[in-house]
């Protein structure tokens, strides 16, 4: 959830009035249906009000990281997400009983999938158009892939493997050594993308286009983007709050008949994994799309890896300190046809990454694996 490159439409501008009204709708129809048993219909529009509440807390935290700049806007942009994603499996965690002890481990693997392989294929494929060609820098893409690699075997592949503990999870102090150290990483990759070499995760700018500045200012393709007032940061701080609030608690109240319709469908549990990820990155989706459609490729890839890095890095602490109290397992490990999906993933991203220029079959190939992947969680 890195490096956003504009502000957000705020004040009177349509986006930013249905982005202000939808977190307070969602806590107010949170205070009118909790413990209430509901008819289809109110279900149904409780999801749309969920999802409404998960893009308005993202815009919400886009104009208050505007406000106050990097690294820190890219810290904001990450917890809140890691909020929502962590409210999202908390929830369902809490009322799935042991058939959710995978639950985190289904839902960071998808969103590690879907961006690795869906977001990155889809800034490929749509600056290729545009470009024929589509051009990002090696170093700071490298730099970001490998993170997530390490993040991803440390996390989701050696739980598998280890032998201190029966099963697919980590004893109590290497899930607390998997934790610090993921936290560790993620924050050195912030430090080092935004301060120590920011250069390498700026846009590689077009023949006849002025470059983007390689110091601690802002870039040639931000200057035009005015930087919110102080009051309307602390606005959006405000509605940001209310729509985590909103997100988490119609979460808790959708989450048994998000398992039960998945159970009707006949579809296994990892499933909801997959409904968690896609929801918590329809946003980045659509940011990553816009960017690439306007050729900076390289920020499109920023949102994808960053995103991938910070499922792992903040939500798998997170979900440790929260295990302390939820009780029971925390499945962790992979199995073999998830494994054999994430190094075939990231032997693909580095052949990607590599040259610092991609065609559309390099981007049908990303795409090819996200559809491969999404197929066999529907039908193992």
């Amino acid at each position: 959830m890195n490096s956003p490159v504009r502000a957000p439409a705020a004040g009177r501008s349509p986006l930013g009035l249905v982005a202000g009204a939808v977190p307070v709708l969602a806590v107010l129809v949170l205070a009118l249906v909790w413990g209430r048993d509901l008819p289809v219909i109110a279900e149904a529009l409780l999801v749309v009000l969920l999802t409404g509440a998960v893009l308005a807390a993202v815009h919400h935290a886009e104009v208050v990281a505007h406000r106050v700049g990097e690294p820190f806007g890219s810290l904001i942009l990450a917890v809140a997400v890691t909020v929502i994603e962590v409210g999202l499996i908390i929830s369902l965690m809490t009322s799935g009983g042991s058939s959710a002890a995978s639950l985190a481990r289904d839902t960071v693997f998808a969103a590690v999938m879907i961006t690795c392989n869906g977001i990155v294929g889809l800034s490929l494929l749509l600056s290729a158009l545009r470009n024929r060609v589509a051009e990002f820098n090696p170093e700071g893409t490298g730099a970001a892939l490998a993170t997530v690699i390490t993040l991803a075997t440390l996390c989701l592949v050696l739980p598998a493997f280890t032998t201190s503990t029966p099963g697919p999870e980590f004893s109590g102090p290497q899930l607390v050594f998997a934790a610090v150290a993921s936290l560790a990483l993620y924050a050195l990759f912030v430090f080092v993308q935004n301060v120590r070499h920011r250069d390498y995760f700026l846009p590689v700018h077009a023949p006849g286009e002025r470059p983007a500045r390689t110091g601690g200012g802002p870039r040639a393709d931000e200057e035009h983007a005015p930087t919110p007032s102080l009051k309307s940061a602390f606005i959006s701080l405000g509605l940001l709050l209310a729509a985590l609030i909103g997100v988490v608690g119609l979460a808790k109240v959708e989450s048994s008949t998000i398992e039960r319709a998945v159970t009707a469908a006949g579809l296994p549990q990892a499933v909801v994994g997959v409904v968690i990820a896609l929801l918590v990155l329809l946003p980045e989706t659509l940011a990553a799309a816009r960017n690439a459609r306007r050729g900076r490729t390289q920020i499109g890839l920023n949102l994808a890896l960053g995103s991938a890095m910070a499922s792992i890095g903040l939500t798998i602490p997170a979900i440790t300190v929260a295990s302390i109290w939820l009780g029971g397992p925390l499945l962790l490990g992979l199995g073999a046809t998830q494994i054999v999906l994430l190094a075939l993933t990231a032997g693909v991203g580095i052949l990607t990454v590599m040259p610092g220029r991609a065609t559309l079959l390099q981007a049908a190939v990303h795409l090819a694996l996200c559809a491969i992947y999404l197929f066999l969680a529907a039908n193992p």
